[in-house]
């Protein structure tokens, strides 16, 4: 039987670490009660389950938009092309003007989304759960719109690359 053994890992070393696994690029969007519009780009987001179709993104709880995605019911999930990278860099960054001078969409359910992405999710929360400084969030699928067929946003050692 072998004996696994658990050794510290320095944050920043786990970071460098992570940065080396390419991932795609999603943009997070939401209502707050008021209506107003909220979003984060997200390279954590993954499919969890086909039937019932879920998926979950990660959201770091020190994010400006965390207390509004702690609250929502529904969201949507806009998975970039390489036509759209300078709004993955928009999202992702602290204080930028997320929606100004942006050509958004409605989801069936009413929720934000970017026009023209390579695919369009939008889901209803199906469960939060706290992991380390991060809140993982499940998205129930309740509706899907296929973008045209174009490359693929990834991130990969702290930058945006296509894939064709």
């Amino acid at each position: 039987m072998s004996r696994m053994t658990s050794l510290a890992v320095e944050p920043a070393l786990f970071r460098d670490a992570m940065a080396r696994f390419p991932s795609g690029v999603v943009v997070a969007t939401t209502r707050d009660d008021a209506g107003e519009a909220h979003g984060f780009t997200a390279s954590s987001f993954c499919s969890v389950s086909a039937d019932p179709p879920l998926v979950l993104l990660c959201l770091a709880i020190s994010a400006t938009c965390h207390p509004v995605f702690a609250r929502c019911r529904r969201f949507a999930i806009s998975i970039l092309h390489a036509g759209q990278v300078e709004h993955a860099v928009r999202f992702a960054t602290k204080g930028a003007p997320k929606f100004t001078d942006l050509d958004l969409t409605s989801t069936v359910n009413g929720q934000p989304a970017l026009t023209g992405a390579l695919v369009t999710l939008d889901c209803a929360v199906e469960d939060r759960h706290r992991a380390g400084d991060h809140t993982i969030i499940v998205g129930h699928v309740q509706h899907v719109v296929l973008g045209d067929d174009r490359p693929v946003t990834v991130y990969h050692g702290r930058a945006f690359h296509t894939l064709p």
